[in-house]
């Protein structure tokens, strides 16, 4: 199952995503997983771990800024889809993390897709679970994200 299709994605794009994944991170402490999620994208997309430190010292983008940055529905989506496994990376997502995800989904012009984009990264996320044998725990899991 694929959660966003392939986007065509500059560094100057990269970028601005990476801000506005720490952003949405750092809204609650930066969690391992999150950390972890943030610099896979970050190699995907050609960056290399000592810009990526850089890029984890400057200040958190604004919701303005990114979506200056963020053009085309395509790379907004995909912003907005990879936030989304990012906050569910640690098993819920905070009240901070809702708030900064609900003012980039607002620049964005994507509030009315928060709600349909959700329910897409939970049944990725839950994808990833079912081969396992132990039906009860991803039950659990399914139960834990409202799904």
């Amino acid at each position: 199952m694929s959660l966003v299709p392939e986007v065509a994605v500059s560094a100057a794009h990269a970028e601005a995503i990476a801000r506005g994944l720490f952003a949405v991170a750092k809204s609650d402490g930066l969690h391992q997983a999150e950390e972890a999620l943030i610099a896979s994208f970050w190699a995907d997309v050609g960056g290399t771990p000592a810009a990526l430190a850089e890029l984890a010292r400057r200040p958190a983008i604004g919701a303005s800024e990114l979506a200056s940055s963020l053009e085309t529905s395509d790379l907004r989506e995909l912003f907005l889809k990879t936030a989304l496994l990012l906050a569910w990376a640690d098993g819920k997502v905070s009240a901070a993390e809702r708030g900064v995800l609900d003012d980039f989904a607002r620049a964005l012009g994507l509030s009315a897709q928060v709600a349909k984009f959700e329910l897409l990264v939970k049944e990725y996320l839950l994808s990833h679970l079912t081969h396992l044998s132990n039906t009860t725990a991803v039950a659990a899991v399914a139960k834990s994200m409202s799904l």
